[in-house]
């Protein structure tokens, strides 16, 4: 592993010299030449070595978000030259770079309807719209790919890499990704599109889908496999069939089922009620709310499985700060609930919004002992959409 973390403390110091002093404003071209040997001798593990840095000196997420093509770009020699050895069929990495390839394939179809777009003739415009919308649509589906890096891959990485905190920027270019889609789609919806504005958002789209790729695979990728042990692989893999995979991308795996109450050790005392291990569970799954418990350490410890589930979860996130569960743009607000139920000045908080025509009630609930003792936070989000529309009474049994 040594040959693959050339990490030593003075060359990590350098580059990090480096960029922040570029972050600063200092001149480029001057910095290249004094940091050039460092510069482009640079691995995968310094770059995000190098990021983590200088979020944990106190730049920002916003600043390093705003510098860190910039920065990537600057690599990007060496980073490209570096040749890892990719997995095989059965890994869960090389779904995830299936579902790459196969988004690259969209990504170059969307780029010649955007070019014949803008050199066509006026009356074409309607069909080369039609085909964009539909290329937005499967575009859509690559959602997956983020989700599962940010509720499996990402949390096993966090448990095994220390310098993690540079993939808070990686999420927050995936919410770009989701923003950006979003407002693509409410101008093309217009009937007459802005020309100018569509093509400006349809270029920050590409500025996030494929610099993500690079980075995915000539950073995350490689520092993500050497990190974790071999074991933890399939554990992602049998998570990712709950989240789901884009593009016809289809692991070949053999799923072992496991009974949950194979050793049944009693019943739990609930002091309104004894129930054993099978009960809690049909139980909590059943109830129609996306439950998920946070315990006094910030640590997820509970979610509700999969029936009524609205945001997505994976079993990766047992035991994660509740904080790297969120994207750094909200991470404010779930410190300022978490806080607030610890210190007592709050017992609940509610959210509602409105997501692909549903409507969602999100609620977080403080949770004490009998001292009045701060034990954790719980989370229920329901779609409320057809609880919205009830009027008049329903007395009698109705069967839909």
């Amino acid at each position: 592993m040594s040959e693959f973390i050339n990490n030593s403390a003075d060359r990590l110091n350098q580059l990090y010299n480096y960029a922040h002093r570029l972050i600063d404003g200092e001149n480029g071209k001057e910095l290249y030449n004094e940091y050039k040997p460092y510069i482009e001798t640079i691995n995968a593990v310094e770059a995000m070595q190098v990021l983590d840095m200088l979020l944990v000196q106190g730049y920002s997420v916003e600043i390093v978000k705003k510098n860190v093509g910039k920065l990537i770009n600057i690599f990007f020699k060496s980073l490209n030259a570096h040749v890892w050895n990719k997995p095989a069929d059965g890994h869960f990495i090389y779904y995830l770079m299936q579902e790459n390839r196969e988004v690259e394939k969209v990504m170059a179809s969307l780029k010649q309807v955007i070019k014949a777009l803008y050199n066509h003739e006026p009356r074409e415009e309607n069909v080369l719209y039609s085909k964009m919308s539909e290329l937005l649509n499967i575009l859509q589906q690559y959602e997956l790919h983020y989700i599962k890096k940010e509720n499996i891959l990402f949390p096993y990485l966090e448990q095994a890499f220390p310098e993690y905190r540079c993939l808070k920027i990686m999420w927050s270019f995936h919410d770009d990704f989701r923003r950006g889609l979003k407002e693509i789609n409410n101008i093309l919806s217009t009937g007459q599109p802005d020309k100018e504005k569509l093509n400006s958002e349809l270029g920050k789209l590409f500025f996030v889908v494929m610099p993500i790729i690079f980075r995915e695979e000539q950073i995350v990728f490689p520092v993500a496999l050497r990190a974790l042990p071999e074991k933890v692989w399939d554990e992602m893999i049998l998570q990712s069939f709950e989240t789901g995979w884009c593009y016809g991308v289809k692991p070949q795996y053999s799923e072992k089922k496991h009974s949950l109450f194979s050793n049944e050790s009693g019943f739990v005392n609930l002091e309104t009620g004894f129930l054993n291990a099978e009960q809690l569970v049909l139980m909590l799954d059943n109830l129609p709310v996306d439950v998920t418990f946070v315990d006094e350490n910030d640590e997820v410890r509970y979610f509700s499985g999969m029936k009524h589930r609205i945001f997505p979860r994976s079993k990766a996130i047992i035991g994660r700060k509740v904080q790297n569960c969120h994207p750094p743009e909200s991470v404010h607000i779930v410190n300022e609930i978490v806080d607030a139920f610890r210190n007592g000045t709050k017992d609940h908080a509610d959210f509602w919004i409105q997501m692909k025509s549903r409507f969602i009630q999100i609620r977080y609930f403080a949770l004490r002992n009998e001292k009045g003792e701060y034990k954790g936070t719980i989370e229920v989000s329901q779609d409320v959409t057809e609880i919205r529309a009830l009027e008049g009474e329903r007395r009698l049994l109705e069967w839909q």
